[in-house]
C-alpha cells in the first residue's frame, strides 16, 4: 500500500547519522477516526481527522475503484479538505487512481494528469478536458507545480524521491534511494501496460467484428475486412465501431497485435522480425516504431525486461 511504504520512506529522511536534510513528519489522516481496513485487509489507524492545521504536503494515495462505482458525490469531506489546502498554498500529490478523486474536485480540468494506465477509459469518458498521460510516472499537473500526479501502484516511490529531492536537496534523495533500492523507471509506464479493456456496449455488428478479430488479427488490410464483413459503409463502420469501443479500427488492431507481439516477445525465441509477420506486418521497421510509441520501448528492450525464465534447474 501507498500509505505504508510513503509513511516509512518520509520518515526516515533527515532521520540518522547520515542525513542530508531536516526530517519529513508524516501524518496519516482521514475524514473519521477509528481503524480502517483495506481493499487488501490490511488495518489501517489514521493519526488524525481532517480538521487540523494544512500540511505543507498532502499526498492522495491510491483508491480502490471497481467498474460499477458511483463517484458522483462520494467524497464531499476529503475534496473539500483538498479544496482548503489548494487555497492554503499547500503542494497536492497523488498517486495512482489517487488523481480520481482531485479530477472529481475539479482541480485537473484543462491540465495534464497520471494515474494508472488502467484509468485511461474512466478519464476519457468522465473527464474530457483532463489530457490523461498513461505514459507519464510523474506529471505536473498544474498551478506553477502546485499539482503533482502520479502513475501507477508503485510510483509512490517516485513520488517520495521527488518529494526528498524538492524539499531536502538531491544528496538526501539519493541516499534514500541507495537505502530502499528505489530504482529507475526511466521508460515510464508503458512498457508495463496492457491493452485498456473496449467499453461494453449493445451493437451486436460490432461485437460480431470484435469476435472474429480475436482470432484474425494477423488478416492483410484488416479494417477493409471488417468492413465488408459488416455490411455497413466504411464511414457507418468506423463511426459505430468508435463509438462502441473508444477505439478507431485501425487503434484497435494495432493494440490487438501489440499484445500478441508482447505475449511472443515473453514467451518465444522467435526473432523480431518473425515476430512483426506473425502478428501482420510485412514492414518491421515500422513495426518496431509502433511498437515504441505503444509500448514506450523496443521491442528488444521489453523482451529483455519481461522475458519469461524458468526458476527449476
Amino acid at each position: 500500500m501507498a500509505a505504508f511504504g510513503l509513511h516509512e520512506v518520509l520518515a526516515d529522511t533527515g532521520t540518522n547519522d547520515k542525513a542530508l536534510s531536516r526530517p519529513i513528519h508524516p501524518t496519516l489522516v482521514a475524514h473519521r477516526s477509528g481503524t480502517y481496513r483495506s481493499s487488501t485487509g490490511l488495518q489501517v489507524t489514521p493519526d488524525g481527522g481532517l480538521n487540523g492545521a494544512c500540511a505543507d504536503v498532502i499526498i492522495i494515495c491510491d483508491i480502490h475503484l471497481s467498474q460499477d462505482d458511483m463517484l458522483e458525490r462520494r467524497w464531499p469531506r476529503e475534496i473539500a479538505w483538498v479544496r482548503r489546502h489548494v487555497e492554503h498554498g499547500s503542494l497536492i500529490c497523488s498517486t495512482c487512481s489517487g488523481a480520481v478523486l482531485l479530477a472529481e474536485a475539479g482541480l485537473l480540468d484543462g491540465a495534464e494528469a497520471a494515474s494508472h494506465w488502467t484509468m485511461a477509459d474512466l478519464f476519457r469518458d468522465r473527464y474530457p478536458t483532463i489530457k490523461f498521460r498513461p505514459d507519464r510516472i510523474l506529471c505536473d499537473s498544474g498551478r506553477n507545480g502546485q499539482l503533482i500526479t502520479t502513475g501507477g501502484a508503485s510510483s509512490w516511490q517516485d513520488l517520495a524521491l521527488y518529494l526528498i529531492g524538492r524539499f531536502c536537496g538531491p544528496e538526501e534523495a539519493a541516499r534514500v534511494a541507495r537505502l530502499f533500492l528505489l530504482g529507475d523507471r526511466g521508460y515510464g509506464q508503458l512498457p508495463f501496460a496492457s491493452m485498456a479493456r473496449p467499453r461494453q456496449h449493445s451493437d451486436a455488428v460490432i461485437s460480431k467484428i470484435q469476435e472474429w478479430l480475436v482470432d484474425h488479427y494477423d488478416t492483410p488490410a484488416p479494417v477493409t475486412v471488417m468492413v465488408d464483413r459488416s455490411g455497413l459503409s466504411e464511414r457507418s463502420f468506423k463511426r459505430r465501431f468508435s463509438a462502441a469501443t473508444g477505439y478507431t479500427p485501425v487503434e484497435y488492431v494495432q493494440a490487438l497485435r501489440v499484445e500478441e507481439a508482447k505475449q511472443m516477445l515473453e514467451t518465444d525465441d522467435m526473432g523480431i522480425d518473425e515476430i512483426a509477420a506473425a502478428v501482420g506486418y510485412e514492414d518491421p521497421t515500422f513495426f518496431r516504431r509502433l511498437f515504441k510509441r505503444r509500448a514506450g520501448v523496443t521491442p528488444a528492450q521489453y523482451r529483455q525486461r519481461n522475458r519469461i525464465r524458468g526458476i527449476l534447474a
